[in-house]
């Protein structure tokens, strides 16, 4: 795997400090800590570190005296840094060498699809659950942005060597399915010719006669003669099914597979519930008041107790919440990851609280919320779909714009942020829309590309002599390919696969400006071939990072 600049840069740092008379007035408490920064202004180098500072207090000395000694050193090698500025009152600004630049190109090539990926993760394992809709009824478009952002941050762990497992919580018990399986009986009473108003807690869309016409058409005249509560759940069961079925084939569409599907009601039937229950009276954090049955959650940093067990014995729904998270810490994963919807902001705490009070450290959940999409056409919001009763559905979104614009404007903030969503901007083949203008960058490298094949060019390889890629243009976009796996990297850790579609956008700036001022094949062969490296280069990395946002990298458009 590539080293990234700025681990080369300190390696080579901290050896000359290891070999002045630095070392010697340092305590092994006090070895360096070394970070980086990217100057804004070219001319304070290509990174800049303020580790003089942290030495001099050790060492008491000026910052700016420490920083002078290690400039002056002859430990960086040449193909490496090609000279050690000291500004200020310490900072030490490097420029990195231009051979330096030309063979991170050859790397590039050389690693191709594995260019950006990293081992930190080391095969440990981590449980991403997201959408997680309620099985009442068909994906949304806030499900559509859950189900981007949750694969994207899937495969971002994988390609830092984590072991990430996609799975989908389907809520089949409780108040949501009681009150889908009423609206089956209702929309079943109303095709056998009863009089029968739907409730307003019911589930109002036009997809619930659907599904109770598909049910009487098996069930025949008597689909309702059983004696309740077992109708009921005979009318639940069917209709979770089914929508099930529409949840899986839109995602599958979207390209988004679950390594499970876990089923709230199988978790109750292996007495999951009542074992967390056990597990936290064990700890003495559950009380009673009121006939109720508390959870001290208070004690853990929540603004109140909370109720898991009813004064008449019906279970909250909180309390197969913990059970599932404790479920997925038992099975072996190191971390989870939650993406939930916005009206679960508040809901955050008091889950945090009970993994930490069955002794889970802080750090091992994380709770991600996805904020509402508005969805709009130009100015006009888009508000209704007939067929779901209240939203656009995601079937509806993806089949208007496609998978790939779908995925990428969802990708385009953080996911807690609110996004609008125009749905003829992401259509329009223009510069101000941003998937087509990255996809667009990548058709156009692989255009040259053909273009050079033609004239018998043979393809570009790590082998190739580049030293005549010289103009500052050409040097700027290397470093913008350098930036690549530290970009990965920090996305990863920070769970924000937005970072991603900034970085396309921006190389995708950058190369269509170039090319529109410089030619790439010429009558000079040794500068075709050098610029012929960088484009499979730049083709390289974009491919990759689209790759990563479940986005395909077109050849043709």
């Amino acid at each position: 795997m590539i080293r990234t600049l700025k681990a080369q840069l300190t390696e080579s740092l901290l050896t000359t400090i290891t070999q002045s008379d630095l070392e010697a007035g340092l305590s092994p408490a006090a070895s360096p800590s070394v970070a980086w920064e990217y100057p804004s202004d070219p001319a304070f180098g290509d990174l800049s570190t303020p580790v003089a500072f942290g030495l001099a207090k050790a060492l008491r000395r000026k910052p700016r005296e420490i920083a002078a000694q290690i400039a002056a050193s002859a430990a960086f090698p040449h193909d490496l840094v090609d000279r050690v500025e000291v500004a200020g009152a310490g900072y030490l600004n490097f420029f990195i060498a231009k051979p330096f630049w030309r063979h991170l190109v050859q790397e590039i090539l050389h690693a191709g699809p594995m260019y950006g990926r990293t081992d930190v993760g080391a095969g440990r394992r981590v449980l991403v659950e997201f959408v997680s809709a309620n099985p009442t009824g068909p994906l949304v478009v806030v499900n559509a942005r859950a189900a981007a952002v949750g694969d994207a941050i899937a495969r971002l762990l994988e390609a830092v060597g984590y072991q990430p497992y996609r799975e989908y919580y389907v809520n089949d018990a409780g108040n949501q399915f009681r009150m889908l399986a009423l609206a089956m009986e209702v929309r079943c009473r109303q095709l056998l010719g009863e009089d029968c108003p739907m409730p307003d807690e019911a589930y109002p869309g036009e997809y619930v006669i659907d599904l109770a016409r598909e049910y009487i058409e098996q069930q025949g005249p008597d689909a309702l003669s059983t004696p309740e509560p077992e109708r009921r759940d005979r009318l639940g069961r069917f209709a979770v099914g089914r929508i099930l079925d529409w949840q899986r084939a839109s995602l599958e569409a979207y390209g988004v597979a679950f390594d499970r599907w876990f089923s709230e009601r199988e978790l109750r039937d292996r007495g999951e519930t009542e074992q967390v229950l056990e597990a936290l009276r064990a700890r003495d954090f559950l009380y009673e008041q009121e006939g109720a049955l508390w959870f001290r959650s208070t004690l853990f940093g929540d603004d109140k107790d909370r109720v898991l067990v009813k004064g008449d014995g019906e279970i909250t729904y909180f309390l197969p919440d913990i059970a599932y998270h404790q479920d997925k810490f038992t099975r072996g994963f190191e971390r989870v990851i939650d993406l939930w919807g916005p009206d679960h902001h508040g809901y955050v705490p008091r889950m945090q609280a009970a993994m930490q009070a069955l002794g889970h450290p802080p750090e091992a959940l994380t709770i991600l919320i996805v904020q509402l999409v508005r969805l709009m056409r130009g100015t006009e919001q888009v508000r209704m779909s007939k067929r779901a009763g209240q939203f656009v559905t995601m079937g509806e979104v993806v089949e208007e714009v496609g998978r790939d614009a779908a995925r990428f404007t969802f990708l385009t903030r953080r996911c807690d942020s609110q996004l609008d969503f125009d749905l003829e901007l992401v259509k329009s083949a223009s510069e101000d829309n941003p998937v087509y203008y990255v996809q667009y960058a990548h058709t156009r490298l692989c255009g040259i590309l053909r273009e050079a094949a033609k004239t018998q060019l043979p393809a570009p390889s790590p082998e190739d002599n580049i030293e005549r890629l010289e103009l500052p243009e050409e040097i700027g976009l290397i470093k913008q390919l350098a930036l690549y796996p530290e970009l990965v990297a920090g996305a990863a850790q920070a769970l924000e696969p937005h970072r991603l579609t900034t970085y396309l956008h921006d190389l995708a700036a950058r190369f269509h400006g170039y090319y529109t001022r410089h030619r790439i094949i010429s009558a000079d062969r040794d500068v075709t071939r050098a610029r012929l490296a960088l484009v499979d280069a730049l083709r390289v990395v974009m491919a990759n990072a689209l790759a990563l946002l479940g986005v395909s990298a077109p050849e043709r458009m």
